[in-house]
């Protein structure tokens, strides 16, 4: 696929489809590239926001990334600036009106490939942190195009990437080749019409239409024409996402979210679980992804090897501060009664996560300033447990909250 035939995709259908008025009702986050996932997962928790984060936005749309980390930097007082970079002019002035519409004045928008960003790094760069979500994917050599990103990057820095996973795409696949034949040479336009026409055809038995994890192709045009239509799509199983991560000098700090990645979250007898002791936090990653069959995607934070060990960050320790997202502590304190559990919808399954006795005091008492021992030293008169009760109460509910990032942690 050529660079131009990706331009023009996305000059016609500009992806994710975004109105920028919307703005005014919501900001869009997720992953990678929330500031706190971030922070935790590529800086081990430590951000001096008085000095200038410097970020590349590789690939950036429609601009959810670019406009999520903006504000969120803003918010923060860090005077950094984000540099965006995209092959689509449609797609960059969706993006522009986004961030004019919130009055964000730290995003320089750029034109440009990936593949060539030499003069960028000379002139912004090198960057703390990159954002490369749904792109690599996308490339005819994905390797050369992580390559160009590792060689933007600033000592210390990482890259936050999302690429599309195999089983959870399970119809995709085959809907493609069996539209490519059928609409060469059409407008992308006659492209879509035919392809929405074939799906109120299918069979019952088609893959596509008994896959409960996809649902593009009901939405936008501009998300039907990413999902099937596109001309360089490849997903990658969790090994062949540790292989390109290798092929780049670089290695997975983390999977998003790291708990969806564990055998036990999905697999309850002791006996089949005892089979897996011993494997790496990948090996059993990946046989999470073969049982499940539901990983439409993979999220995960990319650094150097020599950085790994500098980028943990642990619940042990007085001065970290967790911070929560996404939840509001005291509405989940007096909802859950001590040792309840929390329900969470996880592709598709109603997971019960089960919650320390403690859930209730901590979770109060977490407004994302307030450091472990802070905290301790607050529940301490009524609860009368020492430091290392209280630290094992919390990293139970690290473990449950965290790891489906809803807490993250952070350095005092």
């Amino acid at each position: 696929m050529s660079i131009d035939d990706l331009r023009a995709q996305y000059e016609a259908y500009p992806y994710p489809a975004r109105n920028p008025a919307d703005e005014a009702e919501r900001l869009v986050t997720g992953s990678p590239s929330h500031l706190d996932e971030l922070v935790q997962h590529v800086f081990g928790g430590r951000i001096d926001h008085s000095k200038p984060l410097r970020v590349l936005v590789a690939g950036g749309g429609t601009g959810d990334g670019t406009i999520m980390l903006a504000q969120q930097m803003a918010d923060a007082g860090n005077p950094g600036r984000i540099t965006y970079i995209d092959l689509s002019d449609a797609s960059r002035a969706i993006a522009e009106a986004r961030a004019k519409a919130r009055g964000l004045t730290n995003i320089d928008f750029r034109r440009g490939s990936l593949l060539e960003l030499d003069g960028l790094v000379s002139e912004a760069g090198p960057f703390d942190y990159i954002d490369c979500c749904g792109v690599l994917h996308h490339l005819d050599d994905p390797s050369a195009g992580l390559r160009s990103l590792a060689g933007a990057l600033a000592p210390g820095g990482g890259i936050g990437i999302m690429v599309y996973a195999p089983y959870g795409r399970t119809g995709v696949y085959p809907m493609q080749e069996a539209l490519r034949g059928m609409t060469e040479g059409l407008s992308p336009a006659e492209k879509v019409a035919l392809a929405r026409r074939l799906i109120q055809a299918l069979p019952p038995t088609n893959w596509l239409l008994n896959n409960p994890h996809i649902s593009d192709h009901r939405l936008a045009d501009a998300n039907l024409y990413d999902l099937l239509l596109h001309s360089c799509d490849r997903p990658y199983s969790v090994p062949q996402l540790a292989e390109l991560a290798d092929s780049a000098g670089l290695a997975i700090a983390t999977l998003i979210d790291p708990l969806r990645y564990e055998p036990s979250l999905w697999i309850k007898d002791a006996r089949v679980l005892k089979q897996l002791a011993g494997l790496s936090m990948l090996e059993r990653a990946a046989w999470t992804e073969r049982i499940t069959g539901a990983f439409t995607k993979h999220i995960a934070y990319l650094l150097r090897p020599s950085d790994l060990e500098a980028a943990r960050i642990q619940p042990d320790n007085p001065d970290v501060v967790p911070v929560l997202r996404d939840i509001d502590g005291k509405t989940v304190a007096k909802a859950v009664p001590p040792g309840g559990s929390l329900e969470f919808d996880l592709m598709g399954s109603v997971v019960a996560l089960p919650l320390p006795r403690l859930a209730g005091p901590i979770l109060l008492q977490i407004d994302g300033k307030t450091s472990l021992g802070a905290l301790h030293a607050a529940i301490e008169p009524t609860t009368k447990v020492t430091w290392e009760q209280f630290l094992t109460q919390f990293r139970q509910l690290f473990d449950a909250l965290g790891g489906l990032g809803k807490m993250h942690l952070r350095r005092g």
